[in-house]
Protein backbone atom coordinates (compact mmCIF):
# COMPACT_ATOMS: atom_id res chain seq x y z
CA UNK A 1 0.00 0.00 0.00
CA UNK A 2 1.50 3.30 -1.30
CA UNK A 3 1.75 6.37 1.17
CA UNK A 4 -1.03 8.48 -1.06
CA UNK A 5 -3.63 5.23 -0.53
CA UNK A 6 -2.91 4.80 2.71
CA UNK A 7 -3.60 8.53 3.76
CA UNK A 8 -6.60 8.91 1.38
CA UNK A 9 -8.43 5.92 2.94
CA UNK A 10 -7.72 7.49 6.63
CA UNK A 11 -9.42 10.67 5.56
CA UNK A 12 -12.78 9.93 6.31
CA UNK A 13 -11.70 8.17 9.70
CA UNK A 14 -10.57 11.37 10.64
CA UNK A 15 -13.22 13.61 9.44
CA UNK A 16 -15.30 11.79 11.20
CA UNK A 17 -13.23 12.12 14.65
CA UNK A 18 -13.05 15.76 14.13
CA UNK A 19 -16.37 16.70 13.26
CA UNK A 20 -17.07 14.36 16.63
CA UNK A 21 -14.88 15.90 18.68
CA UNK A 22 -16.37 19.51 17.56
CA UNK A 23 -19.57 18.53 19.10
CA UNK A 24 -17.92 16.65 22.19
CA UNK A 25 -16.26 20.17 22.91
CA UNK A 26 -20.30 21.80 22.70
CA UNK A 27 -21.90 19.39 24.53
CA UNK A 28 -18.93 20.01 27.50
CA UNK A 29 -19.92 23.36 27.04
CA UNK A 30 -23.46 23.13 26.66
CA UNK A 31 -22.94 20.73 30.01
CA UNK A 32 -21.12 22.97 32.27
CA UNK A 33 -22.95 26.42 31.65
CA UNK A 34 -26.36 25.49 30.91
CA UNK A 35 -26.57 21.87 33.34
CA UNK A 36 -28.16 19.88 30.26
CA UNK A 37 -27.38 18.47 26.80
CA UNK A 38 -30.07 19.27 24.48
CA UNK A 39 -29.78 18.46 20.08
CA UNK A 40 -30.79 22.20 19.42
CA UNK A 41 -28.54 23.48 21.77
CA UNK A 42 -26.11 21.03 20.51
CA UNK A 43 -26.83 22.46 17.19
CA UNK A 44 -26.38 26.02 18.27
CA UNK A 45 -23.28 25.74 19.93
CA UNK A 46 -21.93 23.32 17.55
CA UNK A 47 -22.79 24.59 14.32
CA UNK A 48 -20.14 27.72 13.26
CA UNK A 49 -17.30 25.45 14.70
CA UNK A 50 -18.34 22.42 12.42
CA UNK A 51 -18.67 25.00 9.26
CA UNK A 52 -14.69 26.47 10.17
CA UNK A 53 -14.03 22.84 10.73
CA UNK A 54 -15.28 22.03 7.36
CA UNK A 55 -14.03 24.80 5.57
CA UNK A 56 -10.15 24.03 6.95
CA UNK A 57 -10.48 20.91 5.74
CA UNK A 58 -11.19 21.95 2.19
CA UNK A 59 -8.88 25.04 2.49
CA UNK A 60 -5.81 22.85 3.62
CA UNK A 61 -6.48 19.98 1.93
CA UNK A 62 -6.47 18.22 5.20
CA UNK A 63 -7.27 14.95 3.37
CA UNK A 64 -3.46 14.51 1.63
CA UNK A 65 -1.98 13.78 4.95
CA UNK A 66 -5.18 13.88 7.65
CA UNK A 67 -3.16 12.94 10.68
CA UNK A 68 -0.02 14.98 10.07
CA UNK A 69 -0.02 17.17 13.49
CA UNK A 70 1.85 20.36 12.28
CA UNK A 71 1.30 20.17 8.73
CA UNK A 72 -2.36 19.52 8.73
CA UNK A 73 -3.32 19.58 12.70
CA UNK A 74 -1.94 23.13 13.78
CA UNK A 75 -3.59 25.15 10.88
CA UNK A 76 -7.16 23.40 11.04
CA UNK A 77 -7.38 24.29 14.71
CA UNK A 78 -6.33 27.84 14.09
CA UNK A 79 -9.46 27.81 11.31
CA UNK A 80 -11.70 25.99 13.41
CA UNK A 81 -11.06 28.29 16.43
CA UNK A 82 -10.86 31.62 14.69
CA UNK A 83 -13.58 30.77 12.27
CA UNK A 84 -16.37 28.93 14.63
CA UNK A 85 -15.04 31.98 16.92
CA UNK A 86 -16.25 34.56 14.22
CA UNK A 87 -19.35 32.60 12.80
CA UNK A 88 -20.47 32.86 16.01
CA UNK A 89 -20.19 36.66 16.58
CA UNK A 90 -21.65 37.12 13.36
CA UNK A 91 -24.32 35.32 14.26
CA UNK A 92 -25.07 37.30 17.27
CA UNK A 93 -23.36 34.95 19.86
CA UNK A 94 -20.90 35.76 22.73
CA UNK A 95 -17.40 35.77 22.57
CA UNK A 96 -16.27 36.54 25.92
CA UNK A 97 -12.73 36.51 26.40
CA UNK A 98 -12.77 33.19 28.74
CA UNK A 99 -15.04 31.43 26.11
CA UNK A 100 -12.42 32.43 23.78
CA UNK A 101 -9.49 31.22 25.32
CA UNK A 102 -11.31 27.89 26.91
CA UNK A 103 -12.54 27.48 22.84
CA UNK A 104 -9.02 27.92 22.16
CA UNK A 105 -7.32 25.50 24.11
CA UNK A 106 -9.75 22.52 24.28
CA UNK A 107 -10.13 22.59 20.07
CA UNK A 108 -5.79 22.87 20.43
CA UNK A 109 -6.12 19.84 22.21
CA UNK A 110 -8.85 17.71 20.88
CA UNK A 111 -7.70 18.70 17.22
CA UNK A 112 -4.08 18.50 17.13
CA UNK A 113 -3.93 16.24 20.24
CA UNK A 114 -5.14 13.36 18.45
CA UNK A 115 -2.83 13.51 15.03
CA UNK A 116 0.49 13.47 17.66
CA UNK A 117 -0.95 10.47 19.04
CA UNK A 118 -1.31 8.67 16.16
CA UNK A 119 2.41 10.52 14.84
CA UNK A 120 3.53 9.29 18.38
CA UNK A 121 2.23 5.58 18.06
CA UNK A 122 3.68 5.22 14.07
CA UNK A 123 7.08 6.54 15.44
CA UNK A 124 7.55 3.96 18.12
CA UNK A 125 6.38 1.54 15.60
CA UNK A 126 8.74 2.81 13.34
CA UNK A 127 11.48 2.20 15.73
CA UNK A 128 10.44 -1.60 16.87
CA UNK A 129 11.18 -2.53 13.21
CA UNK A 130 14.31 -4.21 12.53
CA UNK A 131 16.26 -2.33 9.84
CA UNK A 132 16.38 -3.98 6.71
CA UNK A 133 20.44 -4.98 6.25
Amino acid sequence: MTMARSTSSSAPAALAADIVLVIVFAALGLASHEGAVDPAGLVRVAWPFAVALLAGWLALRVWTDPSAPVRKGLPLWAMTALGGLALRVITGGGAAIPFVVVTAIVLLVFLVGWRLAVHALRSARARRRPSAQ
